[in-house]
């Protein structure tokens, strides 16, 4: 099978869609698979990319980590019917996903869309950042899964969420995999050697991009009161980004500095030694729709302490591989950080989080990620444009823009319907969300 995706995320960014795009590439063509990705140019990439399509991109878009992807269609059909791909999955709801959307349609391909990403938690990245825009991240990705035939949700929640908003009901859930096999091994005295943290300290650990998104205030608290109550424990924080300065404040006003650790952002066997190093993985995000980070913790034998929310509640299963809280309480963050350390309780919880990890080994992900491009690809029928003649190319990319044109409209419809709920909440609080005889009639989708 010839796959091409669409990612507007690539190496070397680190996030988890990069590294779950890379994995799925490899884990198809470990199997046997052509894979052909279509990705923004970016500093610092690898020069030589024969599976990899670059086009030019805005770099770290609004001073983020992020580039933006300037993509031009017509640039792309070359290498895309020299490619003849079976399939198109994309990655993200625009930008390059448009672009995704526009080449299933000129071609007649099935269009698969994996929605990674909890879009409404990121708009502070763009000028403008308001409810207003929360929602229009939301309409957008929604809308987005009705150009698809099938979609892809990284955990079961994300899926229900989905459900609950009215997307494309054509859903699977498929994990993003972690190598659990390499995961499993690492040197747990390399870091510690580096920091010099004592052999027998309990090293509390943190892995992830340190952004606003990511809960870091929270955490920093909830970790530093930790390392208050214990004496002989420490972190070990993996990553970087602008929310470190708030992770060494908040270490600062718990007078604990001394045994709070950055590594800075790491890859491959560093990254694995620093999971080694950690007696327990502590995250507090609300934005993930899996936290990969949190199966490859696990993958490395830690027990988890988590925060109740979407694709995290499906891994960590409170008293058996970790702690999952259901409120932001610092102190209760604390106290579920030192019970999975006590050496009465942490061999069950290390051999529960190994058992975990097997279900999100990257191979099964692939696997099941294949049944949905069998699935999209049984639905669509075996009819592609791309040996198609001239007039026949340029009537299919009308249809494709014509198409893109319909999905437009009917985020723009979804807005406008939001808006006239909002406006009415506002105005009759006694009695919204029930029907009321006054209420207005909203436009229909």
């Amino acid at each position: 099978m010839n796959v091409l995706m669409f990612t507007n995320t690539y190496a070397p960014i680190v996030g988890g869609v990069s590294e779950s795009v890379q994995r799925s590439k490899h884990q198809l063509q470990q199997a046997g698979h052509r894979v052909l990705v279509v990705a923004p140019r970016l500093e610092g990439q690898p020069e030589h990319e024969p599976d990899v399509v670059r086009v030019v991109a805005v770099q770290h878009f609004n001073g983020s980590d992020f580039s933006l992807p300037v993509p031009i269609p017509g640039q792309l059909f070359d290498a895309i019917e020299a490619f003849e791909p079976d399939i198109v999955h994309s990655h993200h709801p625009f930008l390059l996903g448009d672009t995704a959307a526009r080449a299933a349609e000129t071609y007649g391909l099935p269009l698969v869309f994996t929605h990674h990403t909890l879009y409404e938690h990121y708009t502070h990245y763009v000028p403008g950042d308001s409810s207003r825009m929360q929602r229009f991240a939301v309409a957008l990705a929604t809308q987005y899964t009705w150009l698809c035939d099938e979609v892809i949700a990284p955990s079961e929640s994300v899926k229900q969420l989905l459900v609950q908003r009215a997307g494309n009901p054509d859903m699977t859930v498929v994990p993003s995999g972690v190598d659990t096999s390499r995961f499993a091994t690492g040197k747990r005295d390399h870091w510690r050697d580096h920091f010099a943290i004592p052999t027998d300290a309990r090293v509390i650990g943190h892995l992830g991009r340190l952004a606003k998104e990511k809960n870091l205030a929270f955490l920093a608290g909830a970790v530093c009161q930790a390392l208050v109550e214990d004496a002989e424990a420490w972190w070990l924080v993996v990553g970087d980004g602008d929310a470190r300065e708030a992770v060494e404040a908040a270490a600062d006003r718990h007078g604990v500095s001394e045994r709070v650790c950055f590594t800075g952002c790491l890859h491959g066997q560093a990254l694995i030694d620093a999971y080694h190093a950690m007696d327990v993985f502590a995250f507090a995000s609300h934005s993930e729709t899996q936290g990969m980070v949190v199966a490859e913790a696990m993958a490395a034998g830690l027990p988890v302490v988590a925060l109740d929310a979407p694709g995290v509640r499906e891994v960590v299963r409170n008293g058996e591989n970790g702690r999952l809280l259901a409120h932001e309480d610092e102190q209760a963050f604390a106290l579920a950080l030192a019970e999975c350390t006590d050496a009465r309780y942490w061999p069950a919880l290390h051999e529960a989080a190994l058992s975990t990890a097997q279900a999100y080994d990257e191979a099964r992900c692939a696997e099941r990620c294949l049944r949905v491009y069998r699935l999209a690809i049984a639905r669509g029928g075996p009819f592609t444009h791309a040996d198609d003649g001239g007039w026949e190319r340029v009537r299919s990319r009308l249809g494709a823009e014509w198409q893109m044109l319909r999905y437009r409209g009917r985020v723009l419809r979804h807005l406008v319907q939001e808006e006239w709920r909002e406006e009415w909440r506002e105005e009759r609080p006694s009695w919204w969300p029930g029907q009321h005889e006054d209420e207005p009639e909203l436009p229909s989708r």
